[in-house]
């Protein structure tokens, strides 16, 4: 696999130019980081929330975990974690646990940890446990640009 057609054509679409990082099979995102030489800072994780009025993508530094209660209070909604099978559903060009962020080219909201706000270069998942798709900072703000924004993260 590679990145995810969705995905492929949403970057394209919406004019970023991005590098492909090719790493070795992993099964989690600090694997992940380790394999690719990338802080778990830099990677931007994507949790995928349901609530009962629909989902939500979780972007946090794959370094952190979510706080769903805070995640619910910035969403003003009760939330808990998605099972793998409402993820397969609507995430079905990724591999299990590699979602990538850019909920918009799924249709799915997306809300995004002030964490990664600053950071030069931000790298996520392209839909499988191969690849990260690495991104400059205004590359990852235009990809972001219709998401909501809190603080809903620790460090792990």
């Amino acid at each position: 696999m590679a990145v995810a057609g969705i995905v492929r054509r949403y970057l394209w679409e919406q004019g970023i130019n991005y590098d492909v990082i090719e790493h070795e099979l992993t099964s989690t995102s600090s694997e992940t980081a380790q394999a690719s030489h990338v802080s778990g800072d830099e990677i931007a994780k994507a949790v995928l929330i349901k609530a009962k009025d629909g989902y939500s993508i979780a972007v946090v530094p794959a370094s952190h975990r979510v706080r769903l209660g805070e995640f619910g209070a910035c969403v003003n909604r009760t939330v808990g974690l998605a099972t793998e099978r409402e993820a397969r559903v609507l995430f079905s060009d990724c591999a299990l646990g590699a979602i990538p962020p850019v909920g918009d080219a799924y249709g799915v909201e997306v809300v995004v940890d002030y964490a990664l706000e600053q950071l030069p270069d931000v790298y996520f998942e392209g839909g499988d446990h191969h690849t990260l798709i690495h991104v400059t900072h205004d590359q990852f703000a235009q990809l972001m640009a219709t998401a909501r924004h809190g603080h809903f993260s620790e460090h792990n």
